[in-house]
């Protein structure tokens, strides 16, 4: 199978993109057709392109008659990875670039997944949405407010399919969850808090030593500063605030997510966040905070609190207090509920109780659903924008060490 790619026609093609609200006919046709294939391009090929996105997709690819034509990443290693397992899959050579621009301008590409480093994310979902490609996408979504707009007014006009990385919320169990705090059996919530620790920053796991000739290093830069060629940086980037927000924005963006999902609650008051390198600092120079603590008001009378400790692994935690008792989901997987602290507990809730899960497509099918379908996915691109303003809250609070609140109206995070 031959993909056709031209930087021409994508260069044209996001030229003359205009604000339509519906998919053109051409991708309409393409995408909702029971027996047409669906064409994807991966966008990102380390870990988490591969084991995450396309083992994600392997699972359902040929039920959901869907395979892989592209893959980019600025990493020589990785993206021939990515195409080896391509191979191995569908038994066709993909193309392989080291610019998602070229992954956009392969006219038989119908869908990308993005799975780049973080400051990459609105750069790039921005311009596949211009060019009317259907997307799944890694949080954070963007890095400051003036990108996020962007992005997603670019998807608003697009009109495509968009899943945001939340994979979380697709759980069995986190379905559940929301169908028991649905039911009121909890009661008003005071305070919801996660503390994801551990003995080392999760950034160290990922340095590795990378040849120059094997990187495109403008490519992996992008809008970021310039710097001279660095494999810590290169591989290590969760730990460098150059290109990404740190552990509020990666670890944290799924907690505020899950709450989201779980309560309903839409666009906090006010938030305050404090943190700094602490215990880890060597030749690396690191410049993510190890140890960071992000507080949220919501207008609904209750605080939201997330930490990381990275100089021990102890105390590890993630609970809804209630009036009548606690959702505690401690393990993901397996959460449960009882009357334990709820000054209005009122003997509806007994001992400690599993949550009933509920059968759930996981977040890739249900992606691939929806491409069928044109419904809105389980994490779509409002969601994203909601737990992406949550985030930046904290993230302009810990930079400029200032009370931050939101303005819905203006579309703006202001100090206060």
């Amino acid at each position: 199978m031959s993909t056709v790619c031209n930087r021409r026609d994508f260069i044209k093609t996001a030229a003359v993109s205009t604000a339509a609200t519906a998919m053109t006919a051409r991708s309409y046709a393409r995408v909702t057709g029971a027996n047409e294939r669906i064409r994807l391009g991966q966008i990102g090929c380390g870990g988490r392109g591969r084991l995450a996105h396309m083992a994600g997709i392997h699972k359902h690819d040929k039920a959901q008659n869907v395979e892989y034509v592209a893959v980019s990443d600025p990493w020589r290693v990785a993206r021939e990875q990515a195409a080896a397992l391509c191979k191995e899959w569908y038994g066709t050579d993909v193309k392989q670039f080291s610019s998602y621009r070229d992954v956009l301008a392969c006219k038989d590409v119908d869908a990308v997944l993005i799975a780049s480093p973080d400051h990459h994310h609105s750069t790039h979902l921005e311009a596949t949405a211009k060019v009317k490609k259907h997307v799944y996408v890694e949080k954070p979504m963007a890095r400051n407010m003036t990108e996020l707009c962007r992005a997603v007014d670019a998807v608003k006009a697009a009109g495509i399919v968009v899943q945001v990385g939340t994979q979380i919320r697709s759980l069995s169990t986190s379905t559940g969850c929301n169908e028991l705090w649905k039911s009121g059996i909890l009661g008003k919530a005071s305070r919801i808090e996660q503390c994801r620790n551990g003995e080392k920053p999760y950034w160290y796991h990922y340095v590795k030593d990378i040849k120059k000739e094997d990187v495109d290093w403008d490519e992996f830069l992008g809008n970021a500063p310039k710097r001279p060629f660095d494999p810590s940086l290169i591989s290590g980037w969760y730990g460098y605030l150059d290109y990404t927000d740190g552990p509020v924005a990666n670890l944290g963006c799924h907690f505020i997510d899950l709450y989201n999902y779980i309560t309903g609650v839409q666009f906090p008051k006010s938030c305050v966040c404090n943190g700094g390198v602490f215990t880890w600092k060597d030749e690396h120079k690191f410049t993510c905070p190890d140890h960071v603590e992000a507080l949220w008001v919501y207008p609904e009378g209750f605080m939201v609190a997330y930490s990381s400790n990275f100089g021990n692994s102890g105390g590890n935690r993630h609970r809804f207090f209630c009036e009548k008792g606690q959702l505690i989901m401690d393990n993901w997987s397996a959460p449960t509920y009882s009357a334990e602290g709820g000054p209005k507990r009122d003997g509806s809730i007994r001992g400690i109780t599993p949550v009933k899960p509920i059968e759930t497509p996981d977040h890739f099918l249900d992606w691939l659903q929806c491409l069928r379908t044109g419904k809105a996915t389980r994490a779509p691109i409002e969601a994203g924008y909601l737990h992406s303003v949550t985030c930046l809250m904290a993230v302009e609070s810990f930079k400029f060490g200032r009370r931050t609140t939101y303005d819905h109206t203006k579309r703006a995070i202001l100090k206060a």
